[in-house]
C-alpha cells in the first residue's frame, strides 16, 4: 500500500480521490440521460467534495505531480463543465425551447464548454504542481458549476425563464476567463 503515498504513483491517494470525482461525473452524465436530475446533482456534489479533498490530500502528503494536475483538470472538465451544461441543456433547454432559441442555446452551451476548457488549459499552463496561489484569476470551474446549479434551480422553481438561463450561461462562461480575482480557500 506504499503506492498510496508515493508522488510518482498514478494511483496515489490524491489521484484515487480524483478518480472518484471522475466516476461521479460519469454517473451524473448517465442519470442526466435518464432525466433523473436529482441523482445527477447529488453525484455532481459528491464529485465536488472529492475535488476539494484530492487537492488537500495532495498538499498534505506531498503527492502533487504533473499527472495529478492533468488528471484533476480532466475531472474538473467533466464534473464542473460538461455535467452542468448537459444538465441545463437536458432539463431546461430541451424541455422548453425550440427553433431559433434552441439553436442559440446550443451555441451558448458550446461556448460555455469551450470557455471552461480554455480556463482549465490556461490554469494548467500556469500551474506548478504542489503550488497554490492566493487568488484565482477568473471564476474557477467548480464555482462556475455552482452558479449554473443555482441558475438551474431558479428555472426549476419557475423563477427564471429559459431564455434568461441562456443569458446567465453566457455571463458565467465569460467570467471563467475574466480578470475577476477570487480568493483561494
Amino acid at each position: 500500500m506504499k503506492f498510496l503515498y508515493r508522488s510518482n504513483s498514478h494511483f496515489n491517494l490524491a489521484n484515487l480521490f480524483t478518480f472518484v470525482n471522475i466516476t461521479a461525473g460519469l454517473m451524473a452524465t448517465y442519470f442526466i440521460t435518464q432525466n433523473n436530475f436529482f441523482a445527477a446533482i447529488i453525484l455532481a456534489w459528491i464529485g465536488g467534495a472529492f475535488d476539494i479533498f484530492d487537492g488537500k490530500i495532495a498538499r498534505k502528503y506531498k503527492l502533487s505531480n504533473e499527472f495529478g494536475v492533468q488528471l484533476d483538470s480532466f475531472a474538473d472538465f467533466l464534473s464542473f463543465v460538461l455535467v452542468p451544461v448537459f444538465l441545463i441543456f437536458q432539463a431546461v433547454y430541451a424541455t422548453s425551447l425550440s427553433g431559433v432559441w434552441m439553436i442559440l442555446a446550443s451555441v451558448i452551451s458550446i461556448y460555455y464548454v469551450i470557455s471552461g476548457l480554455r480556463r482549465l488549459i490556461q490554469f494548467n499552463i500556469n500551474a506548478d504542481a504542489g503550488e497554490v496561489d492566493k487568488f484565482f484569476t477568473g471564476i474557477p470551474t467548480p464555482l462556475g458549476a455552482i452558479l449554473l446549479w443555482f441558475v438551474y434551480l431558479a428555472n426549476s422553481y419557475t423563477l427564471l425563464p429559459a431564455y434568461l438561463v441562456i443569458f446567465l450561461m453566457v455571463i458565467i462562461g465569460w467570467s471563467l476567463n475574466s480578470k475577476i480575482k477570487i480568493p483561494h480557500l
